[in-house]
């Protein structure tokens, strides 16, 4: 096969070959670095192209050959956000605080890839700090949109999503704390999975806000992403909040039928502010599953109103926290030329934490601060628990909930960043997801007016992820929209 006849396989497919012998790693590693090396001055999804990626692939060719690697994806390589512990690699997170850390030790989830003998090609671009929802605030310069080259990737897992979506990788590990998954999945015209909170170690994940953090699979299909979350999820005794839990079943997924399928549509996210283009094409989604035997309703659900300020007291409180670790000592940005202890303090974090990231740091601050915190993070905690109690109900009647990833398709580069609340604004229908730890897939589900992606947002109960997964599948057997590449 070709270079190019390879990259354009799935990674399920690509894995097939491997083990049969038809194709090597080598082969389709040697594929995806020349795509990468091509193109990432262009596209910028990757901060870090790993020099020995051929090396893990002649280990992996040999293994496979010795019968000691057969697993699907083994031989495949993946690529992975720049905020999750790689050793040996660097992982910067997209920020000058770290642009020269290299963590000593694997996150769990790179052990769990590396002894599935997958490749590490990579480390994928980010917001800073994962705070963003554009991708456009990496200390290392934006990433391009493949499917709109004016337009941003979505964030913070920007990078990810627009890897796969122009070809330089078949599959990414993403993070999402408020839809950073999901989102950039959506505008890029690809496949995204945020998991069930805990189900997923987050052991090695450099930490936004902690409660909220998920790491989660991108691909080009659903096979491909359920596939690499069997790979990732499992109970860790060095992550107290992860949970045992069961891999999917791949067969079960491929044979689901809609028929009786109970679906539910809340109305306020169907209603001002979401554009017509991204409506439409959820609406008409919709009507494919109600089609094919679906039962589908409308409910209210005004506990929306408030997803936006509970999500942001929430996330910044927890951010401010984990931020504080980074003093200008133990590792890091370090400024020269200092006096005292105190300006080492703030010269290391006005110069090495980008606006985005001391945004949110000041604001995490202010809700946690003497007579505010009652007024503020309290109030955010209660909103919290009635949050979940809006979706326990829902989830009494409805089997999964659906509605649009975002309000809009793909932002226009730059602007959201003179208007931070806007882009905070964007976040409206995936931040309650996180804030209960419920899982969500996005899917590709059809193209605006302008031919830029539009994604649907099937949401389910806590550990459902098979029955979003083949919810999914069934959309994506009869549909083309996830085989749509750049324009």
């Amino acid at each position: 096969m070709t270079a190019e006849e390879i990259i354009k396989l799935t990674a399920t497919e690509a894995g097939k070959k491997i083990a049969k012998g038809e194709l090597t790693s080598v082969e389709v590693t040697e594929a995806f670095l020349s795509k990468i090396r091509e193109e990432n001055g262009k596209y910028n999804c990757f901060i870090t192209i790993c020099d020995d990626a051929l090396e893990q692939a002649r280990e992996a060719d040999r293994l496979i050959k010795e019968g000691k690697l057969t697993g699907p994806f083994a031989g495949v390589p993946v690529a992975i956000k720049d905020n999750i512990c790689t050793k040996g690699i660097k992982t910067t997170c997209a920020s000058k605080m770290l642009f020269n850390f290299v963590p000593p030790y694997d996150a769990t989830v790179i052990k769990k890839i590396k002894e599935a003998g997958m490749i590490i090609i990579g480390k994928t671009n980010m917001d800073e700090f994962a705070m963003g929802s554009t991708t456009e605030t990496s200390f290392f310069g934006p990433t391009l949109n493949p499917r709109g080259e004016d337009r941003v990737p979505g964030g913070s897992s920007g990078g990810s999503a627009a890897a796969v979506a122009c070809d330089q990788a078949y599959l990414a590990l993403g993070s999402d704390t408020g839809g950073s998954i999901r989102q950039p999945a959506s505008f890029c015209g690809v496949t995204g999975l945020k998991p069930t909170y805990g189900t997923v170690s987050r052991y090695g994940l450099v930490a936004f806000a902690s409660s909220l953090d998920q790491i989660g699979p991108i691909g080009r299909d659903v096979m491909d992403v359920a596939s690499l979350y069997n790979i990732i999820c499992g109970i860790d005794e060095k992550d107290q909040t992860s949970t045992e839990t069961k891999p999917v079943d791949l067969k079960k997924i491929e044979e689901f039928d809609i028929k009786g399928l109970r679906i539910g549509l809340p109305e306020q996210y169907f209603g001002d502010g979401i554009d017509k283009d991204v409506r439409d094409r959820v609406i008409e989604a919709v009507k494919f599953f109600e089609d094919r035997g679906a039962i589908v309703k409308t409910f209210p659900m005004p506990i929306v109103d408030f997803a936006i300020p509970t999500y942001y007291i929430i996330a910044c409180a927890e951010a401010c926290s984990n931020l504080s670790r980074y003093d200008g000592i133990k590792y890091g940005y370090s400024p020269e030329g200092v006096d005292d202890l105190m300006e080492l303090y703030i010269r290391s974090r006005s110069e090495g934490f980008g606006m985005e990231v001391k945004r949110r740091i000041m604001l995490g601050n202010f809700v946690l601060s003497s007579g505010y915190y009652d007024a503020y993070y309290n109030k955010a905690l209660q909103a919290k628990a009635l949050i979940k109690d809006a979706f326990d109900k829902a989830f009494e009647r409805y089997d999964v909930v659906i509605g649009p990833v975002a309000p809009t398709t793909a932002l226009k580069a730059g602007e959201s960043l003179s208007d931070p609340l806007k882009m905070y604004l964007g976040d409206i229908c995936t931040v309650l997801i996180n804030i209960v730890g419920l899982p969500a897939i996005s899917v590709p589900c059809g193209d605006d007016s302008r031919g830029l992606p539009v994604g649907m947002q099937i949401i389910g109960k806590h550990y459902s992820e098979e029955l979003l997964l083949s919810v999914a599948g069934a959309f994506q057997k009869e549909t083309d929209y996830h085989l749509r590449r750049r324009s």
